[in-house]
């Protein structure tokens, strides 16, 4: 723009965004300011409550994480987007009442999304230049100190459930989230309402009772936290109830009515790699550190580390059916150097030894 932009003009660039976020495969785009007053408060008393468990990362930002303005001065709107990764044709719940299958969440089936999101989110950035000229920006997706959830409540993108994720009246949960951080005076757009009503259809449902109230998750309790960030051994009470969740729990969302509405992806690199989705566990759990190294790059999951992958599965076979190939599987890694891992083999293999169902 050569002349001072008038409002008119940011709200037609505004409109331009939406549309051009939309031919980059951003299933939503909404706008909104910098206000996160009440998120703020919500969230300094989870995390004085300790629920943030060891996720340390969680509070060693300050304000940052609920001001955006003091993470990247000059901030006057977000733009937030969220991108659908429910693969088609899946059997999530086939796969939880198989205990001889592991269970990875369905965010992690594919492509780790961080790389994707963040290359479309530079690109709607540098469109957005053609059109005004150089303006300041910061692009985000998963990658600091964000409220992430709340700005997209606020720019319109859905509601926070009684699990505290988003939910989407048109879209279910199944989404993953991004943010462009401006310092462009775009007009904001209207929150969306609260549509949970009386249900609590996911409160009831998760394993290890994490919902500890509606909209309060205790992370030290939540099946993903136990599986992805807890980096030691996972508390006994909570083992039997992990079942065969091996990466990350998705019941929660899965019990949610308003999934009934959730799109599959039209993301290649979404889709299932490696048979993930639906995978024998005493396969994984045979698993060099070259084999998960090779097998998970550019997932997500690398990042749990192979010692924690075996920590996980080795929870999951001493939930499973008491068979000789799953003792057989234990036993083969009972002797590992990690003591993470024998330990955790250590109790699965006493399980299924007590069971009686099978001989040592």
């Amino acid at each position: 723009m050569n002349r001072q932009p008038t409002d008119d003009d940011f709200s037609k660039l505004a409109g331009d965004i939406k549309r051009w976020g939309a031919e980059l495969g951003f299933q939503q785009v909404g706008i909104c300011d910098t206000d996160l007053t009440v998120a703020e408060a919500r969230f300094n008393e989870w995390a004085d409550q300790g629920c943030h468990g060891e996720m340390a990362y969680m509070v060693s930002h300050g304000s940052k994480r609920s001001r955006p303005e003091e993470l990247v001065p000059g901030t006057l709107r977000i733009i937030s987007v969220r991108m659908d990764y429910l693969p088609g044709d899946d059997n999530p719940t086939g796969i939880l009442n198989d205990s001889s299958l592991g269970y990875i969440s369905r965010y992690a089936l594919g492509r780790d999304y961080h790389k994707l999101m963040r290359n479309r989110l530079q690109k709607l950035a540098k469109r957005m230049e053609q059109e005004v000229g150089e303006f300041g920006y910061r692009v985000f997706v998963d990658s600091a100190p964000v409220l992430e959830k709340s700005l997209a409540e606020k720019a319109g993108l859905g509601w926070a459930g009684k699990h505290t994720n988003l939910v989407n009246r048109h879209a279910g949960g199944w989404f993953f989230l991004g943010e462009l951080y401006t310092d462009l005076p775009l007009p904001s757009d209207e929150a969306e309402s609260n549509h949970c009503g009386r249900c609590q259809a996911c409160i009831d449902v998760c394993p290890t009772r994490a919902i500890v109230a509606p909209y309060q998750v205790d992370a030290r309790r939540c099946i993903s936290y136990l599986t992805i960030e807890l980096h030691g051994t996972i508390p006994l009470e909570f083992r039997p109830l992990i079942g065969n969740r091996v990466y990350g729990c998705d019941d929660c969302l899965l019990a949610c009515p308003w999934n009934r509405f959730a799109k599959s992806t039209g993301e290649q690199d979404f889709l299932p790699r490696h048979g993930l989705n639906s995978s024998q566990l005493v396969d994984l759990f045979a698993w060099s550190e070259e084999d998960f190294l090779e097998r998970m790059e550019g997932s997500a999951i690398r990042r749990l580390g192979h010692e924690r992958w075996l920590r996980n599965i080795a929870v999951a076979l001493g939930n499973a059916e008491t068979t000789s190939l799953v003792v057989d599987a234990l036993k083969a890694r009972s002797s590992h150097p990690s003591e993470l891992v024998r330990e955790h083999v250590n109790w699965a293999l006493i399980r299924h030894t007590t069971s009686g169902d099978i001989a040592s």
